[in-house]
């Protein structure tokens, strides 16, 4: 038997026991917890660096090594060893029916399809690789290259394989919009502006990279490429949203076809000046994959040269996405250190190691020096807030996000920090500036406040699905759980705003919807823990009905599971092969609701148990973490650990409070 396998630590752990734990009483089960959460503990301080932090994988699609095959060939710094080994993890992805999938398990997807067939041929695969074959066929199927997101066709613009002329348009002249006026780039979503200003660049510029005719992807045109109808198609509804904007977008078109831009020269120092600031106190602008590669690309259209100072910073933060091994090479969509680091030491403290733990002291001396204290995009919208709140990465000073702020607050409550004044003022300009970015309906978005305006969703190039950052309830949850924890509660203006808003945004069912967690499994935990946190009555129907619906949906195995497919088709919600952090998540809002001897609970810790492997943690398999709902998903390599850790701990508190 595998000494690391699941069944091996039941071997140990659970003397006499089989694999499938079956256990006839709640305290029998208790009596083996103890066990279990050592060795989470234990693993999760394995991980732990020597500066003090966590960080765990983040994983991706195929999209992130596709472009940087893409990148490496426009910039003409291809390196033909690592393009094998980045074409080695695409292969592998690769689904029986000759597609790519945005997350594992999930049907084959047009774009990322496209861009795995182009990045292998980039690569030198040729169109009759079996590989290629396979995937012509899926993407013929799938209605060709004409049925690609608005990225995906201005990639293969670069390089002759569309036409500039078909791909919405992106003039940089949107950043030249005062932030008064109905439509800016403050009005969009933090990621897309970081995304689309350096893009707009790109836009204007069009550059052109010529290649092989044998290294395009003609062949992927339904029809032939000269045949296909690349434009954008017209809504039916006459009068609509879409229709609107595609007359915009088709008058824009035309004032490029005869030059009629006034403005452009304008437009492009702003859009540079804009880039190149947000270079400063980050890790590329956004410290995100797509907007660290199209600023590259940007600053190369203006011509600056690949030795450039900023050229040179811009690709070194590029290149740290990468991870190479031996037979393969991929890249993360950015790094997670600070969300790690916070959700690593609150499962830690709460699974019972001492606040004033040396291992958790340097944590919070590490993550406290990570504090905001410049303003960012974020100031636009909100006037009077003033910096305190934390990032997701190494250094991202332009964008601190609500959702890390609040995870980083209720981690510093388990930590006692040895300069504890510092510690205090640093949680308390925190939460006033989670205060300060309360949206008008009571909840919180991630980056931005207000940032609601439904009508933008329909812009041409808005196709990636995330051109807002709208409040959301799992957000607010956990908002609501760390005002609890220092001393806030329901009688609070701000908590009575955040309580109704939640409560208006409950599913008929009884569940939440989940935005940055898969799925509802995820918002229905994260909302039930703060509403119980904030001293809500436990019998409330709406606890209760949020209650129910996890445990109708949980598996015969005693986990819980639920597939990125649920944000395409809300009647998937709550189903799926189970995992490791979604039964965290579900064990975590039952117990929240006062759940804590039903037979949910007790064979949901039982299944956590039985998949703990020897040495502590968990495997996991699928994306549990959503970066743009029905477009980009996201595996975060610790969720596999934290989370279990987390729902043990509290299953354990819980037993011994009842005296078991």
């Amino acid at each position: 038997m595998d000494n690391n396998s699941p069944d091996s630590h039941l071997a140990e752990a659970l003397p006499g026991s089989n694999p499938q734990l079956r256990f006839g009483k709640i305290e029998e089960l208790g009596a083996h917890v103890s066990a279990a959460i050592a060795a989470a503990r234990k693993y999760l301080f394995s991980q732990q660096t020597g500066e003090g932090y966590w960080c765990g994988e983040l994983e991706a699609d195929t999209t992130l090594e596709s472009d940087y095959i893409l990148l490496h060939t426009l910039l003409g710094t291809g390196n033909a060893e690592r393009f094998q080994k980045a074409a080695n993890w695409i292969l592998r992805h690769q689904n029986e029916d000759g597609g790519w999938s945005i997350s594992v398990g999930s049907p084959s997807n047009i774009s990322v399809s496209v861009k795995a067939y182009f990045g292998l041929k980039l690569a030198g695969y040729p169109a009759e690789h079996p590989a290629l074959e396979r995937a012509r066929k899926k993407i013929l199927a799938m209605g060709g290259v004409t049925e690609v997101n608005t990225f995906t066709k201005i990639y293969l613009c670069f390089f002759g394989q569309y036409d500039y002329d078909a791909v919405p348009a992106i003039p940089p002249e949107i950043v030249l919009f005062p932030n008064w006026f109905w439509f800016n780039i403050y009005e969009i979503s933090s990621w897309s502006r970081a995304i689309l200003v350096p893009l707009s660049i790109c836009y204007a510029k069009k550059p052109f990279k010529k290649i092989p005719r044998e290294m395009g992807v003609e062949e992927l045109f339904v029809g032939g490429m000269h045949k296909s109808r690349m434009h954008l198609h017209w809504a039916k509804k006459l009068v609509s949203w879409r229709n609107f904007f595609l007359v915009i977008d088709r008058v824009t078109h035309w004032f490029e076809r005869v030059h009629v831009r006034p403005l452009r020269s304008i437009a492009l120092r702003k859009a540079e000046k804009w880039v190149l600031e947000r270079f400063e106190m980050s890790d590329g602008v956004a410290a995100i994959y797509p907007s660290i590669m199209n600023s590259i690309i940007a600053l190369r259209c203006l011509g600056y040269s690949l030795d450039d100072p900023q050229v040179i910073r811009a690709m070194d933060e590029f290149e740290k996405l990468g991870i190479e091994e031996e037979e393969t090479f991929r890249m993360q969509p950015c790094m997670s250190p600070v969300w790690d680091t916070a959700y690593a030491l609150f499962a830690l403290g709460e699974s019972g190691v001492p606040a004033n733990d040396p291992r958790m002291v340097k944590c919070a001396d590490w993550i406290l020096q990570k504090q905001v204290r410049n303003v960012g995009d974020w100031k636009v919208k909100n006037k009077n807030g003033q910096p305190g709140g934390w990032y997701f990465e190494f250094n991202n000073e332009f964008y601190p996000d609500v959702d890390d702020s609040a995870m980083v607050c209720l981690a510093l409550s388990r930590v006692e920090h040895p300069n504890g004044r510092y510690q205090r003022e640093s949680v308390q300009r925190a939460i006033d500036w989670i205060f300060s970015m309360q949206c008008k309906n009571g909840g919180w978005a991630s980056f931005d406040k207000d940032n609601d305006r439904m009508v933008f969703q329909y812009v041409p190039f808005a196709d990636h699905n995330a051109m807002l950052d709208p409040p959301t309830v799992d957000i607010t949850g956990r908002i609501l759980e760390m005002l609890a924890t220092y001393g806030y509660d329901k009688n609070h203006p701000a908590v009575r705003k955040a309580i109704k808003f939640v409560r208006n945004e409950q599913e008929p069912d009884g569940s939440w919807f989940g935005r940055w967690g898969v799925n509802y499994i995820y918002g229905t935990a994260l909302v039930l823990r703060g509403l119980e946190a904030i001293g809500m009555d436990l019998h409330e129907p709406c606890i209760q009905q949020g209650a129910e619906w996890l445990r109708m949906v949980q598996n015969s195995d005693g986990g819980w599971g639920e597939t990125v497919g649920s944000y395409d088709d809300p009647t998937l919600r709550g189903q799926g092969d189970s995992t490791p952090s979604q039964t965290a998540w579900a064990i975590l809002g039952l117990l929240a609701a006062g759940d804590t001897r039903s037979d949910s609970v007790a064979r949901g810790i039982a299944h956590l148990m039985r998949t703990q492997r020897k040495d502590g943690s968990w495997d996991e398999k699928f994306c549990t973490g959503t970066g743009f709902p029905r477009v980009f998903y996201l595996m975060y390599h610790l969720y596999r650990q934290y989370f279990p850790l987390l729902a043990l701990t509290t299953y354990a508190k819980v037993m011994e409070k009842n005296g078991n």
